[in-house]
């Protein structure tokens, strides 16, 4: 490429972007724009508000709004008339909204029921409601006739369905437990009872912050085989208890710590049972110890709080039950080891031939029936209501719909969506209502649907009913068998949620013209968490801001991961929702994270949260509780945040481009529940790629030793080695991976030219088979994998293996595909366990643990090598790389550090000429020294704190180019503007006060004046100033303003020259400049914190501001606000 080609490129690479907007107005939306949570909160939106709202939206450049209603009017009226939920006053307020909306051209986008989570409403009947599998357990004595009711299991909302019953001889020690046999319970902490804990109906909670033990002490020697413990709302160590069991009551021994499954956030809706190895003994002693606590992830979110034990019942059992059974069968989402031959021996296990099911003698609620001699036990299995309801409904709050039930999700979707569809109009509808959202997974799991067995048997190719009695606990033949039967349930549920919900609703709103956007449903409904992003148009993750207990990472990878492998290519996230707003929020402070999800893969954002204020008067007004981002228009930069906004839609437009380059692919397993993988569970697979330095340190913060706290949100104690992303960006350094999971590998893999290619357009280098001990404890892998896998390697891919499976987790003629399995695993595995790699056919296989710092000894060089000036390696740069047809190639580069950096890149691109452009300034600057070796491109470029790039790359000619200049500008100071300057701030009737003189910048909260002190809002700062031609070159003179706190907009003789909201704080006012006198105007904005702090003195009817949030300031110091400086003109070279 000739240089004047260049430049041309250059000069029209605005034209080139534009171009793009065009070809991608999608559905009537562009869709590089993002889009904002709008919740209408407790009934309380007014015409007035809502007006206010859609216009502020317009004028920030947002493509929309999703629409949620929240929660139902209060107690105390917070406006009149209430808007309650399918209330005239409600929908009138909505076809309102929906006409301002196409006024103005913004559209809209509903949930799937009233409230953010799940898809619920007064209409769905308990027999069309999610349910869940229930029993109830009948002992008696045979050799007569038993002509009795039978208990009936569990019944919620008054709902209830039989099965079926079945007998079996009674097990071993069934009959004997805590219940029936009372022990004397006591604490090592003195003054302490802790007796209820036996207690099945006990709801009290024993609680303790230090080491302590409860003891159990039985007259004579209790057989136990099986543990139930129910936590008291979110407990972790509960779940990790030490055992040590004697006879005399003085020397104990261990048998053992309780191990946590795998969990999430809404754990505490299921008991959890333990089978341990049968232990006969007089003493049980259960200890409390947080030493060497597993920190907090996403999958053990728990763990993520302060420790301390909160239990409510320990109950014990003589009889076998499968381990941790209420995750097995699909109560609740958990991964957990499972059970052996160990806890339950096969002669613990009832026979299959011996169960009887006895179904047809139960009739009028009466069990008739001839009982052969000896003890039976008597099992009656139904199903009922989960009771979850979508509770952040009002108006329309009721039960949530069955999620595996198409009939039921297909009335959900007509009672809710549709009907806003055609109350608002279907004209106005279709011009406006341009997506359907499924948003947060908020109502637990299910793991029963009224056409499950005929779903069963099509599915798995067998039976269910006559292991049914697994589901209960029971084990059935072995403790093999019984897993592998649980397994095919989880498996057949995942099946069923992604055909009959998410199928169901992805057809549904594709009827009625609209995108389907979705959310992740891990860790809380069981399932493929990548799956379903298979059936949405738009995959969703979702991202918080300063908060560690709730932030969702592994959420952001499923739908990355599931976006990139089922070929979509907008990947959205909820974007800096917060636990607790503290007003000290603003665009700049944000930008690291905005960024470095960017770079995950995520090339959407949708705002949390714009809450519908009302008002007009009152500020900052309606929030969520004080839970988001407080990104609305009463915002005190709300006028200036367009500017953070074109950054948002210029990120995004490039990141929409084309398709992401990730060399690798990462197998999450055959376990169920399963998603994406993050990036810590792959260290011990390939500790060369990470380093040394990597290796030890996540040694160490697994080893958690002496529990570290963290206090973030400043109230919320939380453990400091939780899994934080912050920690794991350019984690493979250089590599950029996906998670892979089975029905990808299945259904859209093959291998072309060495490479795993997806038939929806992913290409990936390698494929790992990762050891991953927390999300797979139990190695197994599906016959099928196995044989796509071996012909993978012969047709030419390379794949690292890590651990040898030698058994598939199904039941349906296991033992043969077990053996077929080992054939396959066979041929994989090198006899020399000294070697790494392995040929095979035309592919090649590596072994894990990967000791080598890259892949390139396959060939796999690193797309991206930073270092820092001194050759020594850049870390904390988040980037992501896209290849576009027709442009080649867009990486995008991001600081992760608050401090200036200038690093060299390489990047693995050769015969393409650079150019970077900064999508903060709108500026492209030419490279004008960069090195072309054949195979990589390098040059150097300069980060300002926190501040990303985009490096663009053209196929061309010249391989290099030395011109002598740096790649970036160099500023250079003519004049110091930084004293006497004038400000004025508003009073409380939206008008400028007389200016106040500041000698020298200062904050505002160290001004001696209480209004200035404490005031939060805009304030414009004046200032004049001669200028005569004090550089040659006038077309790069800049106002460098210092520090800023936190946002400001510069006029300069009446011209606006931009608003600057990170670094450098700099804008160009060469256009506006002029020889002689000028003047300069700046509209500086802080946030609400000030203010607040200020009016929390005051008594109520003298403060200014009102919210709905709660006040979480108390004790805070005031932040700086203002122009701190120090105030430059700068010329720049």
């Amino acid at each position: 490429m000739t240089i004047k080609k260049l430049v041309l490129f250059i000069l029209f690479l605005p034209i080139f972007f534009s171009s793009i907007w065009a070809q991608h107005a999608d559905v009537g939306f562009q869709t590089d724009k993002p889009w904002v949570f709008w919740y209408w909160m407790n009934a309380s939106v007014s015409k007035e508000g809502i007006k206010a709202d859609l216009l502020a939206m317009k004028k920030q450049g947002l493509a929309g709004a999703y629409l949620m209603p929240i929660f139902g009017k209060p107690d105390s009226l917070l406006i009149k008339p209430v808007a309650e939920q399918l209330s005239p006053v409600w929908w009138s307020d909505l076809r309102y909204a929906a006409k301002i909306a196409d006024s103005i051209h913004l559209k809209l986008a509903f949930a799937a029921s009233d409230g953010f989570a799940t898809a619920g409403g007064p209409w769905i009947t308990p027999d069309l409601s999610m349910q869940k599998v229930v029993w109830s357990e009948t002992n008696i004595k045979g050799g007569k006739i038993f002509d009795d009711t039978l208990s009936q299991p569990e019944t919620i909302a008054h709902y209830y369905k039989d099965i079926a019953i079945y007998a079996f001889p009674t097990p071993p020690n069934e009959t004997i437990s805590t219940n029936t046999i009372k022990p004397k319970v006591t604490t090592s902490i003195a003054g302490e009872s802790a007796d209820y804990l036996i207690d099945p109906r006990n709801t009290k909670t024993f609680s303790s912050k230090i080491n302590c033990w409860i003891q159990y002490s039985f007259e004579k020697p209790f057989p136990c085989n099986s543990i139930k413990i129910d936590i008291a709302s979110v407990n972790h160590q509960a779940k990790r208890l030490l055992i040590e069991v004697s006879n005399d009551g003085k020397t104990f021994h261990s048998i053992g710590r309780l191990k946590p499954s795998r969990s999430g956030w809404q754990d505490y809706v299921a008991e959890i049972t333990y089978a341990i190895k049968p232990v006969l003994a007089k003493y049980y002693r259960f200890y409390y110890d947080p030493t060497n606590s597993e920190p907090g992830a996403e999958d053990l979110d728990d763990a993520k709080w302060a420790p301390r034990l909160k239990i409510k019942r320990l109950q014990l059992f003589g009889a076998a039950r499968i381990n941790q059974i209420e995750g097995k069968n699909g109560s609740v989402w958990r991964i957990a080891d499972r059970t052996t031959s160990v806890e339950i021996p096969n002669e613990n296990c009832i026979s299959l031939n011996r169960i009887i099911n006895i179904s047809a003698f139960y009739k009028g609620g009466k069990l008739v029936w001839n009982v052969p001699k000896g003890n039976w036990t008597i099992l009656r299995i139904g199903h009922t209501s989960t009771g979850q309801t979508n509770a952040t409904g009002g108006g329309a709050l009721g039960l949530e719909c069955d999620k595996l039930n198409p009939q039921a999700v297909t009335f959900q979707f007509n009672k809710w969506f549709e009907k806003i569809y055609n109350n608002i109009g279907a004209k106005l509808s279709k011009n406006v209502i341009k997506i359907f959202h499924e948003d947060s997974w908020e109502c637990g799991s299910q793991n029963w649907t009224p056409d499950f067995i005929q779903a069963f048997k099509k599915r798995r190719g067998y039976d269910p009913l006559p292991y049914l009695p697994i589901m209960a606990g029971f084990p059935i033949v072995s403790a093999d068998v019984s897993e592998r039967f649980l397994y095919d349930v989880r498996t057949t549920i995942s099946d069923l949620l992604n055909d009959n919900f998410f199928g169901t609703l992805a057809k549904l709103a594709h009827q009625n013209n609209c995108l389907f956007t979705s959310e992740s449903i891990a860790p809380i409904m069981l399932g493929d968490a990548m799956q379903h992003y298979g059936k949405v148009d738009i995959p969703m993750g979702e991202f918080w801001l300063g908060s560690p207990t709730h932030d969702k990472p592994n959420d952001v990878l499923d739908a990355v991961s599931g976006g990139h492998i089922y070929g979509k290519n907008i990947i959205q996230s909820e974007a800096f929702t917060e636990l607790r707003n503290n007003w000290n929020e603003y665009p700049g402070m944000v930008k690291t994270l905005q960024d470095r999800n960017y770079a995950l893969g995520v090339n959407r954002l949708v705002f949390h949260v714009f809450a519908e204020n009302p008002w007009l008067e009152r500020k900052p007004g309606m929030t969520l509780g004080g839970v988001g981002l407080f990104f609305q228009r009463d915002q005190t930069w709300w006028q200036q945040a367009k500017a953070w906004v074109a950054y948002t839609r210029r990120c995004q437009n490039l990141l929409q481009q084309g398709h992401p380059v990730n060399d690798i692919a990462v197998f999450n397993g055959a376990e169920m529940p399963r998603r994406a993988v993050l990036p810590d569970r792959l260290v011990r697979t390939m500790p060369g790629i990470y380093g040394e330095k990597r290796v030890e340190s996540e040694q160490k913060r697994l080893t958690n030793q002496g529990n570290p706290i963290q206090n973030i949100p400043e109230g919320v104690k939380s453990e400091k080695n939780t899994f934080n992303p912050a920690n794991w960006v350019n984690a493979l350094n250089g590599y950029h991976y996906d998670s892979f999971n089975e029905d990808a590998l299945l259904h859209l893999a093959s291998v072309k030219n060495g490479n795993i290619v997806l038939s929806t357009g992913a290409t990936y280098s390698l494929l790992i088979l990762p050891r991953l001990l927390k999300m797979q404890p139990d190695e197994r892998m599906s016959l099928p994998v196995a044989e796509k896998l071996l012909q993978f390697v012969k047709d030419g891919a390379t794949i690292l293996l890590d651990e040898k499976p030698e058994q598939t987790p199904g039941l349906l003629n296991y033992q043969a595909q077990d053996a077929k399995l080992r054939t396959i695993m066979n041929e994989f595995y090198n006899e020399d366990k000294k070697a790494f790699c392995k040929k095979l056919g035309k592919g090649r296989i590596l072994y894990a643990p990967f000791q080598l710092s890259s892949f390139d000894t396959i060939g796999l060089y690193k797309d991206v090598i930073f270092k820092n000036e001194d050759g020594s390696e850049a870390k904390d740069i988040a980037w992501n790389h896209r290849k576009v047809d027709g442009l080649k190639d867009i990486y995008f580069i991001a600081n992760q550090k608050d401090s200036e950096r200038i690093i060299d890149v390489s990047l693995r691109v050769s015969k393409e000429v650079p150019t970077l452009y900064d999508a903060v300034s709108n500026i492209t600057q030419k490279v004008n020294i960069w090195h072309d070796n054949g195979a990589r491109t390098s040059m150097k470029i300069k980060l300002e704190p926190n501040a990303s790039l985009f490096i663009i790359l053209r196929e061309g000619q010249n391989s290099n180019s030395k011109t002598g200049r740096k790649n970036w500008l160099e500023y250079s100071p003519i004049r110091d503007l930084s004293n006497d300057w004038e400000v004025a701030f508003y009073n409380k009737n939206n008008r400028l006060n007389e200016p106040v003189k500041f000698a020298k910048l200062n904050s505002w909260s160290n001004n001696q004046a209480a209004a200035i002190r404490y005031y939060s809002g805009t304030a414009h700062y004046f200032k004049s100033f001669e200028y005569r031609n004090e550089d040659k070159d006038q077309n790069n003179i800049w106002l460098s303003l210092g520090e800023v706190d936190n946002i400001a907009t510069v006029w300069v003789n009446g011209i606006d020259c931009g608003t600057v909201w990170t670094y450098p704080y700099k804008v160009n006012i060469s256009k506006a400049l002029k020889q002689g006198q000028n003047t300069i105007e700046i509209a500086v904005s802080n946030t609400w914190a000030n203010r607040l702090i200020g009016d929390h003195k005051l008594p109520i009817k003298q403060r200014s501001t009102w919210t709905t949030a709660p006040y979480y300031l108390e004790g805070r110091n005031l932040l700086d606000a203002g122009l701190l400086g120090p105030i430059k003109l700068e010329v720049s070279k």
